[in-house]
């Protein structure tokens, strides 16, 4: 589609607390894997982009990580960048849980942070687990706490409602040019996403053993000129107990490791990956600045 005056474009943060269903909505309104997702809370450390067309706009949503109460040095710069999002927003999207108990206590932390000089909508999320009229008073509950734009009631998982959120959000937002190209669905750098991919696959098989304690970096990346490329990563651990977990007897933990983020890769970039994971040993990785800094925080 080519770029007229009628085409709008900008920014929209997706702001929650960890587990609310961030990441889950992102890649189902882009229309593919761009944040990663876990079961775990706090998997998603840094903004991610997602770019997702509707109609005649370009609507930028930008994944943060889930706000809880920081106590180091990495967690407290999380937190920050999902803060932080909210100045460089169009509208803000909070997300909520709707079958936590209590949602309305837990989000005011987030509440209290909203804009008011700019549209802030509501979205309940998992409304599958929740009944009717539970919905209903919350919605009444959250909107007699705070001002919202609209309130949206939908199933990230199952994709339901996000229609009519893309729909009321759309004209929120600027009559602009899109930023981007129109096959572009995220602005995260190719290495960092294949790092990403890795550190997913870290923690749907060590959630229980390794929670929050590993790093991934993209050391190498080589194209040749068939088509494959060669990439080559670091799992970064704090101590050599977790090294030894991440390795696996004889090594089977990490070619396992390789061979799931392999293959996912292969899909994402449609051609042959040759990857090579190693695992190192770098005590206070959370604390030192190159490392907040390969998160994009």
């Amino acid at each position: 589609m080519s770029n007229t005056p009628e085409t709008r474009c900008g920014f929209i943060t997706v702001i929650g607390l960890p587990n609310a269903g961030k990441s889950t909505l992102i890649n189902a309104l882009v229309g593919q894997k761009v944040s990663i997702v876990s079961k775990k809370a706090q998997t998603t450390r840094c903004r991610v982009l997602g770019i997702s067309l509707h109609k005649a706009a370009q609507m930028i949503f930008i994944d943060t990580p889930g706000v809880f109460e920081a106590k180091e040095k990495i967690e407290r710069a999380m937190v920050g960048a999902a803060f932080e999002a909210l100045e460089e927003s169009d509208c803000i999207l909070h997300l909520v849980d709707a079958s936590q108990k209590n949602p309305l206590e837990r989000a005011k932390i987030i509440q209290s942070k909203l804009p008011k000089n700019r549209p802030v909508f509501l979205a309940l999320n998992k409304i599958d687990s929740v009944k009717k009229e539970d919905l209903l008073a919350l919605t009444q509950a959250f909107n007699d706490s705070f001002d919202y734009a609209a309130t949206f009631m939908i199933s990230a998982l199952k994709q339901q409602g996000l229609e009519h959120a893309l729909d009321t959000m759309t004209p929120a937002l600027p009559v602009s040019p899109w930023h981007f190209d129109e096959d572009e669905v995220t602005d995260m750098p190719m290495r960092m996403m294949a790092a990403e991919i890795t550190r997913e696959k870290i923690f749907h098989q060590l959630h229980d053993e390794l929670p929050y304690a590993a790093l991934v970096e993209t050391e190498s990346w080589e194209d040749f000129d068939n088509g494959d490329v060669k990439i080559s990563q670091v799992i970064y651990v704090r101590r050599e107990s977790q090294k030894a977990i991440v390795l696996g007897k004889g090594g089977s933990r990490i070619k396992e490791l390789g061979q799931r983020s392999r293959t996912e890769l292969e899909e994402l970039l449609e051609r042959k990956v040759h990857l090579k994971l190693f695992v190192k040993v770098m005590e206070n990785w959370p604390d030192r600045a190159e490392s907040l800094a390969l998160m994009g925080l």
